[in-house]
């Protein structure tokens, strides 16, 4: 009321129209019959009318609302005491009311909709559909608040649930954007964001340029996002159908870049490429060196000079995500028939210190140093999955096979013609395998490679007989106790 008064429009405070002074700190100041029985009225009814008349009440032809900033409350890592105070109960109620009401009544939820407010009052008034649609548009961002402060009382305020998940789960999405089609073009799919998404999540990243993105864009980009998120030094993920065909650090993300192509210059054709640096104008140089074809390319920023450059390309698709948000913060959805199977995002957390050796032999320095950059890639690789690596950079993958043999098979011919392609010795590689090894032919096979140390999270009821396999091949083994599955 200052602040309209201040603007020099004339304006009735609430305590004034209701005759009752606002009490218990602010807590009750609508909830009153003089509010609600004015924006309840229905003026279509001759006995509502009456009824205002008799009472003395005015009726509202519009409810504007702004609710309590609840969430912003919560995400400032406030108290439970604040928090609560910022649970909105008068400003809920008037706009559920207006919108139940939306024959006679407009109501405003978003600053958005203040252009529309305006053109409508040039207009003479909002139409019937205007009003409906401003009304289904109210329940739905009370729906919102009201998910968000029951997600919150369960996280936060509640009895936790046994297994450390909560008994009830609500989550508000709204749409983003249609997609063209879905996996294929008979499927129609379109792409929503769920308003709690951490900041810099896929969902929020801001395309600088390239046609619109495709549901199998999302799906691999979102992927690769995922992995390079792993890493601290500069890195680069390339990566095709959900698995990643090329993958290194670097000293620089265009060092990363070129390690990462290396490790499969053919399948990176038509690749979703990520970054967890800005990408700089010396990697789009490269990229360009190469003449690669690149369906998306992310990362947290670009350099001017290299968005310049990706910008000459009309049909890449450049996303920015404005940071890297720690992996890990929120639970992961995947629908399945009827239901929704929710988890922990998987993290590589797990430290070199916690690991078991059952060798004879301790892997070298050089070794371990792989072994930890392969066991963060390899979370990324579809299971069954072997990844092979040297130097930083996983340059043998075998995803997805029924047998984790063929697996291994497949990623190190792909080690070897890499190694052959760059023109080094195929010599101290290292190996990461999601899950454990059920027989010794997974070692056999590797070791016939030239694999000289495994990281994998042991548990087989053969671990010894994998075990001596690599004492009798001389290899190095690493047991991290925790697997790394991604169907």
């Amino acid at each position: 009321a200052t602040r309209i008064a201040a603007a020099g429009i004339p304006v009735i405070p609430v305590e004034q129209l209701t005759g009752f002074p606002e009490c218990l700190d602010g807590r009750v100041k609508t909830l009153h019959p003089r509010v609600h029985a004015g924006i309840l009225a229905d003026r279509r009814l001759p006995a509502h009318v009456s009824q205002l008349e008799e009472l003395g009440v005015a009726p509202f032809d519009l409810v504007v609302v702004n609710l309590y900033p609840f969430e912003a409350t919560v995400a400032s890592g406030a108290g439970t005491d604040e928090c609560v105070e910022q649970i909105d109960i008068g400003g809920p109620s008037m706009v559920r009311a207006a919108a139940k009401n939306h024959p006679s009544v407009a109501v405003v939820t978003s600053t958005s909709q203040y252009p529309a407010v305006l053109a409508a009052l040039t207009e003479g008034g909002f139409t019937l559909q205007q009003r409906r649609d401003l009304a289904t548009e109210a329940f739905r961002h009370t729906a919102s608040y009201d998910i968000a402060v029951a997600s919150w009382m369960g996280a936060t305020v509640a009895t936790p649930a046994g297994d450390g998940f909560p008994a009830w789960l609500g989550a508000a999405w709204v749409k983003k954007q249609d997609l063209r089609y879905g996996e294929n073009p008979h499927q129609s799919a379109a792409f929503y964001r769920r308003v709690t998404a951490t900041p810099h999540a896929l969902v929020n990243a801001r395309q600088l340029n390239g046609k619109p993105l495709s549901y199998n864009n999302i799906l691999d980009t979102d992927a690769c996002w995922t992995i390079v998120r792993e890493f601290d030094d500069p890195a680069v993920v390339i990566l095709k159908h959900q698995n990643p065909c090329g993958s290194a650090d670097g000293a620089t993300v265009a060092e990363a870049f070129e390690r990462a192509f290396a490790c499969d210059t053919k399948s990176a054709y038509g690749g979703i490429v990520a970054a967890n640096k800005t990408v700089s104008l010396a990697m789009v140089e490269a990229v360009n060196a190469h003449k690669l074809f690149v369906e998306v390319l992310i990362a947290p920023d670009y350099e001017p000079a290299a968005l310049e450059l990706l910008q000459q390309k009309k049909n890449l698709r450049v996303l920015a995500t404005g940071g890297v948000d720690a992996l890990g913060q929120e639970m992961e959805f995947r629908t399945v028939d009827g239901g929704v199977l929710v988890q922990d995002v998987d993290v590589v957390s797990e430290a070199a210190d916690s690991f078991a050796v059952p060798t004879k032999r301790m892997p070298t320095a050089k070794e371990m140093d792989d072994l930890l950059f392969a066991w963060k890639v390899v979370k990324g690789v579809k299971s069954n999955a072997i990844l092979v690596a040297k130097d930083h950079a996983g340059i043998g993958m075998g995803p997805g096979q029924p047998n984790r043999v063929d697996s291994a098979k497949l990623a190190c011919e792909r080690a070897h013609e890499t190694c052959a392609r760059i023109g080094v010795a195929p010599e101290g590689l290292v190996a990461a395998s999601d899950a454990f090894f059920p027989f010794r032919d997974n070692i056999d096979m590797l070791a016939g490679y030239g694999v000289t140390a495994i990281i994998q999270p042991g548990g087989s009821i053969r671990d010894d007989e994998c075990i001596q396999a690599c004492d009798e091949l001389g290899i190095a083994m690493v047991f991290t106790g925790r697997r790394h599955f991604r169907h």
